[in-house]
Protein backbone atom coordinates (compact mmCIF):
# COMPACT_ATOMS: atom_id res chain seq x y z
CA UNK A 1 0.00 0.00 0.00
CA UNK A 2 1.78 3.15 -1.15
CA UNK A 3 1.81 5.83 1.51
CA UNK A 4 -0.12 8.08 -0.85
CA UNK A 5 -3.08 5.70 -0.43
CA UNK A 6 -3.31 6.49 3.30
CA UNK A 7 -5.42 9.51 4.09
CA UNK A 8 -5.82 11.33 7.39
CA UNK A 9 -8.59 8.98 8.61
CA UNK A 10 -6.36 5.94 7.91
CA UNK A 11 -3.52 7.58 9.82
CA UNK A 12 -5.79 8.39 12.76
CA UNK A 13 -7.13 4.82 12.82
CA UNK A 14 -3.57 3.51 12.85
CA UNK A 15 -2.60 5.98 15.56
CA UNK A 16 -5.38 4.69 17.83
CA UNK A 17 -4.62 1.03 17.08
CA UNK A 18 -0.91 1.57 17.79
CA UNK A 19 -1.83 2.57 21.33
CA UNK A 20 -4.30 -0.28 21.85
CA UNK A 21 -4.97 -2.91 19.20
CA UNK A 22 -8.05 -4.01 21.13
CA UNK A 23 -9.86 -0.68 20.74
CA UNK A 24 -13.33 -1.50 19.39
CA UNK A 25 -14.07 -0.14 15.93
CA UNK A 26 -17.17 1.57 17.37
CA UNK A 27 -14.97 3.55 19.79
CA UNK A 28 -12.58 4.52 16.99
CA UNK A 29 -15.53 5.56 14.84
CA UNK A 30 -16.98 7.79 17.58
CA UNK A 31 -13.63 9.44 18.18
CA UNK A 32 -13.09 10.12 14.46
CA UNK A 33 -16.75 11.00 13.70
CA UNK A 34 -17.11 8.26 11.07
CA UNK A 35 -19.16 5.07 10.99
CA UNK A 36 -17.92 1.80 12.48
CA UNK A 37 -18.36 0.33 8.99
CA UNK A 38 -15.90 2.89 7.62
CA UNK A 39 -13.33 1.90 10.24
CA UNK A 40 -13.92 -1.79 9.52
CA UNK A 41 -13.53 -1.34 5.74
CA UNK A 42 -10.37 0.74 6.10
CA UNK A 43 -8.73 -1.67 8.55
CA UNK A 44 -9.69 -4.60 6.33
CA UNK A 45 -8.13 -2.82 3.32
CA UNK A 46 -4.89 -2.21 5.24
CA UNK A 47 -4.86 -5.88 6.32
CA UNK A 48 -5.44 -7.12 2.77
CA UNK A 49 -2.59 -4.96 1.52
CA UNK A 50 -0.34 -6.33 4.29
CA UNK A 51 0.22 -3.04 6.09
CA UNK A 52 -1.49 -4.41 9.21
CA UNK A 53 -0.38 -7.92 10.03
CA UNK A 54 -2.39 -9.28 12.93
CA UNK A 55 -2.27 -7.74 16.38
CA UNK A 56 -0.14 -8.32 19.45
CA UNK A 57 -0.63 -9.88 22.82
CA UNK A 58 1.78 -8.58 25.45
CA UNK A 59 2.45 -10.87 28.39
CA UNK A 60 4.05 -10.13 31.72
CA UNK A 61 6.73 -12.83 31.59
CA UNK A 62 7.79 -12.12 35.15
CA UNK A 63 4.36 -13.21 36.41
CA UNK A 64 4.72 -16.36 34.30
CA UNK A 65 8.17 -17.07 35.83
CA UNK A 66 10.00 -16.49 32.52
CA UNK A 67 11.82 -13.26 33.35
CA UNK A 68 15.34 -14.48 32.48
CA UNK A 69 16.39 -13.01 29.11
CA UNK A 70 19.58 -13.70 27.21
CA UNK A 71 20.89 -12.80 23.78
CA UNK A 72 22.94 -15.42 22.01
CA UNK A 73 25.36 -14.70 19.17
CA UNK A 74 25.77 -17.75 16.94
CA UNK A 75 28.77 -18.35 14.70
CA UNK A 76 28.18 -20.88 11.93
CA UNK A 77 30.87 -23.08 10.47
CA UNK A 78 29.29 -22.70 7.00
CA UNK A 79 26.95 -19.87 6.06
CA UNK A 80 25.19 -22.04 3.47
CA UNK A 81 23.60 -23.88 6.45
CA UNK A 82 21.87 -20.73 7.71
CA UNK A 83 18.35 -21.75 6.60
CA UNK A 84 18.73 -25.19 8.18
CA UNK A 85 19.96 -23.66 11.44
CA UNK A 86 17.17 -21.06 11.56
CA UNK A 87 14.65 -23.88 11.08
CA UNK A 88 16.21 -25.78 14.03
CA UNK A 89 16.17 -22.63 16.18
CA UNK A 90 12.47 -22.19 15.37
CA UNK A 91 11.85 -25.61 16.94
CA UNK A 92 13.11 -24.34 20.33
CA UNK A 93 10.13 -22.57 21.95
CA UNK A 94 12.27 -20.50 24.32
CA UNK A 95 13.88 -18.68 21.40
CA UNK A 96 11.64 -15.72 20.62
CA UNK A 97 13.63 -13.80 17.99
CA UNK A 98 16.31 -14.69 15.44
CA UNK A 99 18.19 -12.19 13.30
CA UNK A 100 20.66 -12.80 10.49
CA UNK A 101 23.43 -10.34 11.21
CA UNK A 102 26.76 -8.98 10.10
CA UNK A 103 29.85 -8.72 12.24
CA UNK A 104 31.21 -11.26 14.68
CA UNK A 105 28.22 -13.62 14.51
CA UNK A 106 26.02 -14.88 11.69
CA UNK A 107 22.88 -14.99 13.85
CA UNK A 108 21.63 -13.35 17.02
CA UNK A 109 18.72 -14.73 18.97
CA UNK A 110 16.79 -13.78 22.06
CA UNK A 111 15.72 -16.42 24.51
CA UNK A 112 13.46 -16.44 27.53
CA UNK A 113 13.88 -18.88 30.38
CA UNK A 114 12.92 -19.40 34.01
CA UNK A 115 16.46 -19.07 35.40
CA UNK A 116 20.12 -19.58 34.55
CA UNK A 117 20.03 -23.37 34.59
CA UNK A 118 17.00 -23.36 32.30
CA UNK A 119 18.77 -20.92 29.96
CA UNK A 120 21.87 -23.14 30.02
CA UNK A 121 19.79 -26.09 28.74
CA UNK A 122 18.43 -23.93 25.91
CA UNK A 123 21.93 -22.68 25.01
CA UNK A 124 23.20 -26.27 24.95
CA UNK A 125 20.36 -27.09 22.52
CA UNK A 126 21.63 -24.30 20.28
CA UNK A 127 25.21 -25.56 20.55
CA UNK A 128 24.05 -29.07 19.54
CA UNK A 129 22.61 -27.89 16.20
CA UNK A 130 24.69 -29.25 13.34
CA UNK A 131 26.53 -26.35 11.72
CA UNK A 132 26.82 -24.18 14.84
CA UNK A 133 30.51 -23.52 15.46
CA UNK A 134 30.14 -21.61 18.74
CA UNK A 135 27.90 -19.29 20.69
CA UNK A 136 28.37 -16.30 22.95
CA UNK A 137 25.70 -15.35 25.44
CA UNK A 138 24.87 -11.97 26.93
CA UNK A 139 22.48 -11.87 29.86
CA UNK A 140 19.95 -9.05 30.12
CA UNK A 141 19.95 -7.62 33.61
CA UNK A 142 16.85 -5.50 33.01
CA UNK A 143 14.72 -4.37 30.11
CA UNK A 144 14.70 -0.61 30.48
CA UNK A 145 11.97 -0.12 27.90
CA UNK A 146 10.30 -1.96 25.05
CA UNK A 147 8.34 0.57 23.06
CA UNK A 148 7.63 -0.05 19.39
CA UNK A 149 4.78 2.45 19.54
CA UNK A 150 7.07 5.49 19.38
CA UNK A 151 8.62 4.26 16.11
CA UNK A 152 5.22 3.42 14.61
CA UNK A 153 3.93 6.90 15.50
CA UNK A 154 7.05 8.45 13.93
CA UNK A 155 6.62 6.43 10.72
CA UNK A 156 2.98 7.41 10.33
CA UNK A 157 3.70 11.06 11.16
CA UNK A 158 6.19 11.10 8.28
CA UNK A 159 3.62 9.79 5.77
Amino acid sequence: MPKEMLDEIDRQILDILIENTRTPFTDIAKKLHVSAGTVHVRVKRMEEFGLIIGSSLILDYEKLDYSFVAYVGILLNKTNRITFIIERLAEIPNITNVHISTGKFNLYCKLRAKNTSHAKRVIFQIDDIQGVDRTETMISLEESFNDKNRLMHQIFNEL
